[in-house]
């Protein structure tokens, strides 16, 4: 079973939180976090490059230095204030007609090295040694990360009555999602939500947010490491994260734009393409794949469907079935020469929240040649891949909204 614990937050005071809170670090650039961020915004902790003119860079040491000095100075001018006792948290993500309600609480490093917090991606060591430097060198964990769990009634009872107080905080982002936030301070609550979690929860997924939860785990060991009179109990111990009841997400798209052909003329790919799919022309109006095994591609002004013939994929294999492998093996691989997702400049990926509208649009420019667009992965199948032991291919799952940082920070001291 899981390992939770409450924690005390470090967070912005009511008035001041919409001017504090911010996108996460990974999902803007450095020039777009400098037109974003405001004086009080956290954008100044998360990428404080944006302080330099020109914009430093994000590995210097400068750079590092001058995210702690904000650190420092954002709790010493009170805007970031810390809770006076260990609490949970419950936060709540509108988007359009569906609202996802999400605990905010400590998971211990143990369970991820035990297996019991569970991946279903790979993770790049230097971008797990980035995420470490900046949990290293503020001793705290300053952006959640995102985690499932597989539904409790209780935990669900528990979360509704919270959320029907009075909200600590509500404001509505620039992508128009709605986010509230609610702060769970009753002792018997606390204690109960704990108590639920260690004896009825037997496992976290990793929703988003691979590499913090590899870089917590490893900045734990090192801590541990240097501490003889190590107990287990330390704050350095735990992490921050925001989990989700299961019920409550939905995975959208996560698509692909590919630069070229690999050398071959139109004609010569569609033929390439029809040995393993049934081609449709759908015309000029945007064709949205109409469930699994079916795609969308886009090229030369035209959209097209693309259904995988059978035999072409193995439902008894839960990465062989997946879309993304579909569309790897049979087309970005043995068409396109397109061998590591990771690596290859050739292929960039697309965020459904975008719209498959972007996808049209960059191969119109010219920077793209083809477009592809996949039905989205279920819970279901990511939960099924990470209790088997299993792996998605890169750049499988997007969900959407991103959980918004600077609602809670969590302390290692």
């Amino acid at each position: 079973m899981v390992k939770v614990k409450p924690f005390a937050a470090i967070r912005p005071p009511k008035n001041l939180v919409t001017e504090v809170a911010a996108p996460p670090y990974d999902v803007l650039n450095s020039e777009e976090a400098l037109a974003m961020a405001g004086e009080k915004s956290l954008l100044h902790i998360t990428k404080p490059e944006i302080d330099f003119k020109p914009i430093a860079g994000e590995h210097e040491q400068r750079t590092y230095d001058k995210a702690v000095e904000n650190f420092k100075a954002w709790k010493a001018k009170g805007w970031l204030v810390q809770d006076d006792k260990e609490k949970y948290y419950v936060y709540a993500q509108t988007m359009g007609s569906r609202t996802q309600y999400g605990l905010v609480l400590c998971a211990h490093t143990d369970d991820y090295a035990n297996g019991i917090i569970k991946k279903h991606e790979l993770t790049r060591k230097e971008k797990e040694d980035d995420r470490m430097v900046h949990v290293r060198i503020q001793n705290a964990n300053i952006e959640p990360v995102f985690f499932a769990y597989k539904d409790n009634d209780e935990l669900n009872a528990i979360v509704a009555k919270a959320a029907a107080g009075e909200p600590e905080y509500k404001f509505v982002d620039e992508n128009n999602f709605t986010h509230t936030f609610w702060v769970i301070d009753d002792d018997a609550t606390i204690s109960r939500i704990t108590e639920i979690f260690t004896k009825d929860i037997d496992a976290f997924y990793v929703a988003d947010g691979h590499h913090r939860t590899a870089a917590a785990a490893r900045v734990g060991a090192e801590k541990k490491a240097q501490n003889p009179k190590h107990t287990g109990k330390e704050e350095y111990n735990y992490f921050m994260a925001v989990c989700f009841p299961e019920s409550h997400l939905a995975i959208i798209d996560y698509n692909r734009v590919v630069k070229d052909l690999n050398g071959l003329s139109v004609a010569d790919f569609f033929k390439a393409v029809e040995e393993d799919f049934v081609v449709e022309d759908k015309g000029k109006e945007i064709y949205h794949p109409c469930g699994l095994h079916n795609f969308s591609m886009y090229i030369g002004g035209e959209w097209y469907s693309l259904t995988a013939k059978p035999g072409r994929y193995d439902d008894n294999d839960p990465i062989g079935v997946l879309d993304v492998t579909i569309l790897s093996n049979l087309v970005l691989d043995n068409i396109l020469g397109i061998k590591d997702l990771r690596t290859d400049k050739r292929i960039d990926f697309v965020g459904g929240i975008r719209g498959l509208g972007e996808l049209s649009r960059r191969v119109d420019s010219g920077e793209m040649k083809v477009a592809f667009a996949l039905y989205p992965v279920s819970m279901e199948q990511l939960i099924n891949i990470a209790d088997t032991g299993n792996i998605m291919p890169p750049k499988t799952t997007w969900f959407e909204p991103k959980l918004r940082s600077g609602l809670a920070i969590h302390s290692l001291d």
